[in-house]
Parts: C-alpha cells; structure tokens; sequence
C-alpha cells in the first residue's frame, strides 16, 4: 500500500535561498521524473522552484507548456508544505545573473548540499538545463524518498481537460470488457534510436539509419541490428506480440488497447496481430476527431492519453522498456501492484527464431514454456533491483533499477502501519 506520509521530523519548507529554473529533457515520461526530481532537489538546497519549463526541441518538437499538460494549480498547492512553488520568476529577478548549471547525473546528498548549494553565495538563480536521472535513485533520506513519490503520484496530475478526456476513453475502453494496454513501441524514432531493423525492408533500414545519423543527441551511429535483437535491445514486432499474448493464453477476443503513437510501416505491419487479436483498440478508433482536435499536434498531451489508459488498464505490456513502460510499471506498482507483463525479449527472440525456421511450433508446449518463463515478471512486489555487481562509476547507476519504476520500499508499506493512501 502507498505510504508517503513525511517522517515526525520533517517541517515546512525551510526560508527559500534562491531560485531554481529547470529545463526538462525528452518525452512526457523522461520530463515527469525530471519534474519530480527537480522538486526533491529544491528542497535539498532550500530553493523556490519555478514551475519547469517543458522541452519543446526535441524529437517530437511539442510546442505544449507546463499547464497544457500538467494541472498547474494543484502541482503548487500540493506540494505547499514541501517546496516553494511559483509559476513564473518575480520580475525583480529577471535580470539577475544565472547560474546555468548541468546537475551531475545520479548525484546524492553531498553534491548537492555542498557543490550546488555553495553556489548561493554567489547567485540568486540556479538553472538546471537538463533534469533527466540528476537525482540517486537509492541511499537518500526517506524524506526526500517520500517527496518524490508526493510529486510524481499526488501532486503532478495532468491538465483537467486531459484527465477528462482520459477518463472518458477508459470508460469507452471498458465497455469492451476487461483490457490490455499494449505499449507497442515499434514506432519510427525507437527504431531509429535502437537500430532495430528485423522484419524490414533495405529501403525502411536506410531510412531509420539515416534518421539516427542526423540526430546529434544520438551518441552512437553503427548499430548491428541482429546483434541488438539478439541481446534483447528491440521493441517487439507486431507480430511478436501477437505471438506472446497467444502464448500466455490471452483468447483472440481479449480488447487491447494499442498505446503508441503511429506505428512504423503502417497497416502492413499490424496484420499479424489484428488478425489474431481484431479488439484493437486505439484513441483514433475510441474518439472522434472533434473530440481529439484539441491534443492534435501536440504528442505529449496525446502520450498524457496514452499513460492514463495504460495505467488503468487490467493489464499492461509493454514490448520495449523505454521511458514511459518504466514510468507506467511504477505507477501500477504504486497503486497496488497491478498487472504488468516485461516479456523476456532475449528468450522470446530465440524463441520466435525457431518458430519462423520451422524448428518450434506454437501449441500448448511452447505456451507452457513462456508461461513458466514469465511467472515472475508480472508486476509482484519486490524491493527496487540494485546495481549489477562489479559495475563501477557511472555504469554502476545507469544499471540500478530506476526509482520511479519500483518505489517499494520508500513509498509502499506493509497494510499493518500507518498508510496514506490518497492518490491523484
């Protein structure tokens, strides 16, 4: 159960020494750990936050503010006795010299206690330009802990008009009986970014390799494809869902809500699965174009719709373990543990492998086999995964299960103590 009520010795947020300007980094889900973030950090160096500033260059060049997506008012109220919240600068700050300052990733207490709060005495404003994994994921007071989890469940509710809308597609999806929300992320940009080309033609490799070559942010250029699926890297074809949910027993009368933006390859590659599962659902198919008009254009208002679908859904599965799977598997987890399905895409390639050679049929032999593979891998409670031993330095953090995809223990509780179980 939710249990993130500060400790006895927690009190109001101390006299503010400056403030902190934050520029959030990626897509919706990449931003709302950095938002969250942002706001434990204000508390550690004693700041008045302003309210983040969203990104509007990256890949999906979303020109949507703050309040477009998130629900403003409540986000500074709700967190009124933790941290200071302001919508904008005061105006006798503007022209104050800022420190524009790039947080070290996975930093912890004393970084930021000692070398981002000394920088105080010489400044007003603190800008943090990126706001993605700036803050240890472990070994942080259960305060901070807590807070975080205040943020990101409480306090960071999306816009009125995106929960509404939300809910009225959840409504619709139910009517259909219980759901699956299918994050299929076989979409252009993680393609690119992964290099994942299995199933494509030359010409739709070209192009994603040519994408990934254009896009500085992307660090790395020369992908072996095969390699990658091989370790279990790529998002799961069409196809290669439609595969495993027959495996795992899910009947082809089973709705699914696919939530993804478009799919690459359109239609063509969405045959496989609509034609054994044809209850495909998607926020086209559920609303009218008058009633998405207003979040057209604007892919985190529309990746808003998706989150809150695949929160609510009875189950959910991702194919790739991107931002917004781990986002949407702690959320699930926060609320008790809800049904979400990590397929084991280094065993399911070898898998499938077979299949398409004719060596491995589909039937009860194989459906017993990923059934047994994926007992464990469904959502259970369990304390959040350290780093993988022997790693050092950055690999060590980068190989930590990230907070907000598992916060048991610092957020969940035995039903026996004392809970707070309010949840936006």
């Amino acid at each position: 159960m939710p249990c993130t009520q500060p400790t006895p010795n927690y009190t109001a947020p101390p006299e503010s020494r400056g403030y902190l300007l934050a520029h959030t980094n990626g897509g919706l889900n990449q931003m709302r750990a950095g938002i969250c973030d942002m706001v434990a950090i204000a508390r550690i160096i004693n700041a008045t936050l302003v309210v983040p500033e969203l990104d509007k260059k990256s890949y999906w060049q979303d020109s949507s503010n703050f309040s477009d997506v998130f629900n403003e008012d409540h986000f500074i109220n709700a967190l009124a006795n933790d941290v200071k919240v302001i919508k904008k600068l005061p105006m006798e700050m503007s022209g104050a010299t800022k420190a524009d300052k790039y947080f070290k990733s996975w930093s912890g207490m004393d970084y930021y206690q000692g070398e981002i709060a000394s920088m105080w005495a010489d400044y007003k404003v603190i800008l943090a330009a990126k706001t993605d994994s700036r803050l240890a994921n472990n070994n942080l007071p259960a305060d901070i802990q807590k807070l975080r989890c205040r943020a990101c469940y409480e306090a960071l509710c999306f816009a009125p008009q995106i929960e509404a809308m939300g809910k009225l597609l959840v409504d619709r999806m139910r009517s259909y009986g219980t759901y699956i929300a299918l994050h299929l992320r076989y979409e252009k940009d993680i393609l690119a970014f992964t290099g994942c080309t299995h199933g494509l033609s030359p010409a739709e490799a070209d192009e994603l390799k040519k994408i990934r070559d254009a896009n500085d942010e992307w660090k790395v250029k020369d992908i072996d494809p095969r390699e990658q699926r091989s370790k279990g890297f790529c998002p799961l074809t069409p196809k290669e869902a439609a595969i495993f949910l027959s495996a795992l027993g899910y009947p082809s009368n089973t709705p699914i809500y696919i939530a993804a933006g478009e799919i690459y390859g359109g239609d063509s590659y969405m045959d496989d699965l609509r034609s054994r599962y044809p209850m495909l659902m998607s926020k086209e198919k559920l609303a009218s174009i008058e009633e998405l008009e207003p979040f057209a254009n604007h892919s985190t208002q529309l990746a808003a719709l998706d989150y809150i679908l695949s929160v609510e859904s009875d189950v959910f599965m991702p194919t790739y373990s991107g931002n917004m799977a781990r986002a949407v598997e702690g959320h699930r987890r926060f609320l008790g543990h809800r049904r979400t399905i990590s397929p084991d895409k280094k065993a399911l390639v070898r898998l499938f492998d077979k299949i398409e050679q004719g060596i491995k049929k589909e039937g009860k032999l194989l459906s017993d086999k990923v059934i047994e593979r994926h007992k464990k891998r469904q959502g259970s409670p369990r304390k959040r995964k350290g780093p993988i031993p022997g790693t050092k330095g950055m690999d060590r953090f980068r190989s930590e299960e990230a907070f907000y995809v598992n916060p048991l223990p610092d957020c969940l509780c035995a039903q026996s103590r004392n809970l707070n179980t309010s949840v936006s």
